[in-house]
């Protein structure tokens, strides 16, 4: 009964007419639409988009015209939506970018909710295989697109978000969380008024290593360690809109495989900024060129990310900024 009782007094803080309203939102995003978007996304024309190639900057150009033809705005400070940077990698002087869009809130323009994924992948091999990345990020990329195309109808027809939501792809993650290293210590908008970041790095597959084969499930990562507040609140949107399985097993602290500290979440983190990382685990074709778009399972993707646009929507809408544990 208290667990009922806290859901209903965290979800009915949202606005009751925007409530109404959010699930038609969310179901404008779709298996099929994830699909036909993925499908480019990870094709042989993007040659695996490591960082600072030729590929990668096929990538950008790509997710450019998607929110430039959906009308959504480039982020302050970017260059026609980019944050250009430049990495050295291995002694290699690299030249690459960030891309950024935003959703101003109509409220609290100035309180940002940063939604993440890495644009980025391994390239080519020394087979001369292309590692698409279908999965890995290739479907955090697609969710990013497709949530930030819902929001922008639900502005249009007047239930915009009262918070700014940023849709980030940063760059560099595979050579060691560079492009979100760039962002949080060269932030667009204030770290300060950083309210929360929602990561998406794989999230379109099975583990194999579950007991369960119900694919119902999505791994959540670090979204106590910050904010108690925060993953009270993941679970309620959970509970009310998706009732998918919130796996914590990569939360536990004692897991060898050290998830928390192994994607773009971590840096804003570490910058005190309350973060939930979704994830699906790896499988037999993580960093191979069989990391492919027609085997991701699209009907669970397209939960996976309704479940991550119902949070970012409670999120931008709800009375009160979350706080700190």
């Amino acid at each position: 009964m208290r667990a009922i009782i806290l859901i209903f007094i965290l979800l009915s803080k949202t606005n009751y007419s925007q409530e109404n309203k959010v699930s038609k939102y969310a179901n404008t995003i779709t298996a099929k639409e994830l699909m036909d978007n993925l499908y480019v996304y990870s094709s042989d024309y993007f040659q695996g988009r490591e960082t600072g190639t030729l590929g990668q900057k096929r990538a950008i150009d790509f997710l450019q015209n998607f929110y430039t033809t959906s009308g959504v705005a480039s982020a302050y400070g970017t260059q026609n939506y980019l944050q250009p940077m430049t990495l050295f990698i291995k002694g290699k002087k690299v030249e690459t970018e960030n891309l950024a869009s935003i959703i101003k809130g109509s409220e609290y323009p100035d309180e940002y909710i940063i939604i993440t994924a890495h644009l980025d992948h391994i390239g080519i091999d020394e087979n001369g295989d292309i590692n698409n990345g279908a999965d890995d990020d290739g479907t955090g990329n697609v969710a990013l697109l497709e949530m930030a195309e819902a929001f922008k109808q639900a502005e249009k027809e007047g239930y915009g978000p009262k918070r700014s939501l940023v849709f980030l792809h940063v760059t560099g993650e595979e050579k060691g969380l560079l492009g979100s290293k760039y962002y949080t210590e060269n932030p667009l908008y204030p770290i300060k008024n950083t309210v929360a970041n929602l990561n998406i790095d794989m999230i379109g597959r099975v583990d194999p290593k579950r007991e369960s084969e119900d694919p119902n499930y999505i791994y959540l990562i670090g979204s106590d360690k910050l904010s108690q507040e925060l993953h009270d609140i993941s679970e309620a949107v959970n509970d009310k809109y998706i009732q998918l399985e919130l796996d914590y097993t990569y939360n536990d602290e004692r897991d060898p495989n050290r998830f928390y500290y192994r994607s773009d979440h971590y840096n804003f983190a570490k910058k005190n900024i309350p973060v939930i990382f979704y994830f699906n685990g790896t499988h037999e074709d993580y960093h191979k060129p069989t990391d492919t778009a027609n085997k991701i399972n699209y009907p669970i993707l397209e939960k996976r990310i309704k479940l991550i646009f119902y949070t970012a929507w409670e999120l931008a809408n709800r009375k009160n900024r979350i706080q700190l544990k």
